[in-house]
């Protein structure tokens, strides 16, 4: 198991180094000011402050500007199949300092301090467990591995580990699922699918409640 965790270590160092010398987002950094106009075009599904009233869109408030910024490139490029609705937004995003911008702006807002949907407390109590000690006999490494504690992230600047805290609990369980089944997949070096294709519907649920409730 140890030799296991220094692998995984190195594996993610090498992604984080690969990421942050990559230059895809060097030069002028995003202006949250101008990405707050440009953001109007996401307010209608993700909210106007990044705070989705529906599960069906994520939380964009509080998300790292790089991740944001990775995400509309992807959807653009059509590494991200898995919403054509998205994809169909992100062809509208100009520029890559537009992709900036906008994500200047979500990461600058405050993620609202309640769930919109009803956290089971047992469920939650399993999905922490997994998500700090994964799951030795399937394999499943922690999630706090990438995505710190609480999901809270682990730095802004690098943009393949997002803020996954308080995040809808069925949109975290929608990605997981898509994961497992490879409708998404622009995961560096299919890092989430090799873990999703390990968990089980059980284990997906729970630790997407105990995520939804990791709040502010």
């Amino acid at each position: 198991m140890i030799k296991k965790s220094r692998v995984l270590i190195a594996l993610l160092g090498g992604l984080a180094s690969l990421v942050l010398v990559s230059g895809a987002h060097a030069g002028k950094p995003g202006d949250p000011v101008a990405g707050e106009m440009q953001a109007g075009l996401c307010g209608g599904c993700h909210g106007f402050d990044g705070n989705s009233p529906d599960a069906s869109f994520p939380r964009l408030a509080g998300q790292y500007e790089m991740y944001i910024v990775k995400q509309i490139r992807d959807f653009q490029k059509g590494h991200r199949a898995n919403n054509a609705t998205m994809a169909g937004m992100a062809a509208m995003v100009a520029s890559l300092q537009d992709a900036k911008d906008i994500g200047a702006f979500f990461e600058k807002q405050k993620m609202a301090k309640k769930p919109i949907a009803k956290v089971d407390k047992k469920l939650a109590a399993k999905g922490k467990k997994l998500y700090y000690n994964g799951n030795p006999k399937t394999g499943v490494y922690g999630c706090v591995n990438c995505h710190g504690d609480r999901g809270k992230g682990k730095s802004a600047n690098i943009s393949i580990f997002p803020r996954i805290g308080g995040q809808h609990r069925d949109y975290i369980l929608k990605q997981l699922k898509d994961f497992k089944s490879s409708a998404r997949a622009n995961d560096p070096a299919g890092m989430m699918a090799d873990i999703a294709k390990k968990l089980s519907e059980k284990e997906m649920t729970a630790v997407s409640h105990y995520l939804s409730a990791q709040l502010p």
